[in-house]
């Protein structure tokens, strides 16, 4: 599980942009490659940041969508900080994963000026106390006095985890939960127990996050959050090297279009990294457009492409 916290190691992570960084972008930014027929250059890189899900299955998305119509693309995953540094440095031309306004405010601020903002595609990411669909509570102001009903536990994530750290420090406090066993353990455990309460009926509370695909495998739900301790929810932003928009009008306007309901990405997720475990972003995303064949078709008109 990510941390959902702001990136401080700028410098360290410049420097290991420097290090873990290959040419990938085939000249991209100098606006002279080969272009298509609709304007666009025809080689995009994606720059991927490594273990978050909902980026690694929306890059995988386009980049199905994007060879069917003859770009080529390539991607690579790295640490945030190593694809912010690439990304300004045109060895990436596209990243579909900037959260905002808090989780990288710190890459906007040291960034921004060098990146193309493009469009909101997510506009509910957000971190959570979730529970099963048919709980007896709405919000978390209920839990306390109904711990009983939950076996008097918060199912957790892992230690390090921003979750966790929020989990602890803001809601257990806000909502007086300090007499519930908070269980610290990992995102595979909790997600284990999530699906064994709701395969048996029995009620569960757990720390989880949007995007997830559990919310399309299981049937759970969030909690109200009327004291705003988990924090506020955050756009997913895409954004480009500088120059994207004139090297891909085409895509530009795309990106621009491109949005998912919780259903479409919990979906998308879920047959990518539950379902099929993970092992082939591209394959799941090309499944995923079979399921959904008007998609692309919707989205392309919704652009005017």
């Amino acid at each position: 599980m990510r941390t959902r916290t702001r990136r401080t190691a700028l410098a360290a992570s410049a420097l290991a942009a420097g290090l873990a960084l290959t040419a990938c972008s085939s000249g991209s930014g100098d606006g002279d490659g080969d272009r298509l027929e609709n304007g666009d250059l025809s080689t995009v890189s994606i720059g991927v940041h490594s273990g978050w899900d909902e980026g690694i299955a929306v890059s995988a998305l386009f980049q199905t969508m994007l060879e069917e119509d003859g770009y080529t693309v390539e991607s690579q995953e790295a640490d945030a900080g190593v694809v912010y540094t690439g990304l300004t440095g045109g060895d990436f031309d596209v990243n579909f994963d900037m959260w905002l306004p808090t989780t990288h405010a710190d890459y906007l601020d040291q960034y921004g000026d060098q990146m193309e903002q493009l469009g909101v595609w997510y506009d509910d990411a957000r971190l959570t106390i979730a529970v099963n669909e048919d709980a007896p509570i709405t919000s978390i102001d209920e839990l306390a006095e109904n711990a009983d009903a939950f076996g008097n536990r918060i199912v957790g994530i892992e230690s390090g985890a921003g979750l966790t750290r929020i989990t602890q420090d803001e809601a257990i406090p806000a909502y007086g939960l300090d007499d519930m066993e908070f269980v610290v353990s990992s995102t595979p455990a909790m997600l284990a127990e999530l699906k064994g309460a709701t395969d048996a009926g029995e009620n569960i509370a757990v720390t989880l996050w949007r995007p997830h695909w559990a919310y399309d495998a299981y049937p759970v739900r969030d909690l109200e959050d009327p004291e705003g301790a988990m924090g506020e929810a955050e756009e997913i932003h895409t954004v480009g090297r500088t120059g994207f928009s004139e090297d891909y009008p085409t895509l530009t306007k795309l990106i621009e279009a491109f949005t998912l309901t919780d259903e479409q990405l919990f979906s998308l997720e879920n047959l990518m990294f539950n379902e099929d475990g993970g092992s082939d972003p591209a394959a799941s995303a090309a499944a995923w457009l079979d399921e959904n064949p008007d998609f692309v078709a919707d989205l392309k008109e919704q652009a005017g492409v």
